[in-house]
């Protein structure tokens, strides 16, 4: 199929590019990367009558650390991550994220902003930055709001995005040198979209762990006091400790009713946990 007729605009800065989507009154669209937006437009499963393009924005390009975290503007690629270009304060834990995303043409036009305002529960960087404790930064004409990556996500394909308002920049904090990351995803195929994705950052030094349970149908799964899975405490040998009991009762209280499902996603989880503790 090809795309219902629309205006396309190409802005040179953020102040025109917002003032075009707030003149839209939501019928306006953001291309970046178009990995996501592009199907979709060719199956009409979205009809705009404007495309503002933003590719050319450097004012979302940029990647830099401030404050003690890496702030990336929403246009850095995965490709970008992966090769290096952008900083890594996570300890190679994006660097690896950004590697296994589907293929590398994918790679050299996705964006993480593109990505996150999607919000498929299959995406990696929603279920990745959410246990980094990642946050992003919101703007429209009225000025910027910032948020969790985790509450961002309100629902699959739903983002806490307003009308007019666009992903400035995600913001990943430092991984601290005793913190152990793990990342485990169930693909059929090799780039195809997850089945199921376990992402964990596990600091047995502060006895603290973020587990994220994704690609389910609707937002991630985040616990943020994650010592239920580990016999009630996280400490240095929480490999064997990982009980996964535990997390087949979350999944069954998420409403994931198959046994099935919830046994892949529960082995997912144990890979992570797994990895990190390697």
């Amino acid at each position: 199929m090809k795309p219902a007729p629309f205006a396309y605009e190409r802005p040179r800065d953020l102040t025109t590019a917002l003032s075009m989507l707030a003149a839209g009154s939501g019928s306006a669209k953001i291309i970046a990367g178009g990995q996501s937006l592009g199907p979709m437009l060719n199956l009409r499963l979205v009809q705009p009558e404007l495309i503002v393009d933003i590719s050319g924005l450097a004012e979302l390009k940029s990647a830099e650390i401030s404050g003690g975290e890496l702030v990336l503007g929403a246009l850095v690629t995965h490709a970008d991550i992966e090769d290096g270009r952008a900083a890594d304060v996570t300890r190679g834990a994006m660097r690896g994220v950004a590697a296994n995303i589907a293929y590398r043409a994918v790679r050299n036009r996705g964006t993480i902003g593109g990505s996150l305002s999607h919000a498929d529960p299959a995406a990696d960087w929603i279920s990745a930055l959410a246990a980094l404790g990642a946050r992003v930064t919101l703007r429209s004409l009225a000025g910027v709001r910032a948020m969790p990556v985790e509450t961002f996500v309100v629902g699959a394909l739903e983002s806490a995005l307003h009308t007019g308002e666009i992903v400035e920049a995600v913001h990943v904090p430092t991984r601290s040198a005793s913190a152990h990351w793990g990342y485990a995803k169930s693909c059929r195929k090799t780039g195809e979209f997850a089945h199921a994705i376990g992402a964990v950052l596990i600091d047995p030094a502060a006895a603290s762990a973020r587990i994220v349970i994704g690609a389910i149908d609707t937002t991630p799964i985040v616990i943020t006091d994650a010592g239920e899975l580990f016999g009630g405490r996280v400490t240095a040998d929480y490999k064997p400790r990982f009980d996964v009991r535990v997390a087949d009762a979350l999944l069954a209280k998420a409403g994931i009713d198959d046994a099935a499902q919830r046994h892949i996603h529960v082995s997912v989880l144990r890979r992570a946990v797994q990895e990190a503790a390697a």
